[in-house]
């Protein structure tokens, strides 16, 4: 349960950030209020999963997951680069979350 909800958490994360951008500093409403209520949530869930797992842990993977969906999400809906040397660098950040998961705690 812990991990499944610092999964969703992560994924959160990219989708307040990505709204965060589109409210161009807090000047655009929706984006805006969507931005911040997800963010809260986000980290509601991942206050919650540091309840069962460790800080350094959760945390990295909150981050990591979070990092990665925005990464993606930057190469499909902003034309970012797609690289294949930032790919490598991506597929580094999530195997390190694989990494966390799969190590003893």
């Amino acid at each position: 349960m812990a991990w499944a909800l610092l999964l969703t958490a992560g994924a959160l994360e990219a989708v307040w950030a990505l709204a965060l951008k589109r409210s161009h500093g807090f000047t655009v409403l929706w984006p805006s209020l969507l931005g911040v209520t997800v963010a809260i949530v986000s980290l509601t869930m991942l206050t919650v999963a540091l309840k069962h797992l460790p800080a350094g842990t959760a945390y990295a993977v909150w981050v990591g997951v979070g990092s990665v969906c925005v990464a993606v999400a930057g190469i499909a809906l902003f034309g970012e680069s797609a690289a294949p040397a930032r790919l490598v660098c991506l597929g580094l950040i999530a195997g390190g979350v694989v990494g966390l998961k799969l190590l003893p705690q």
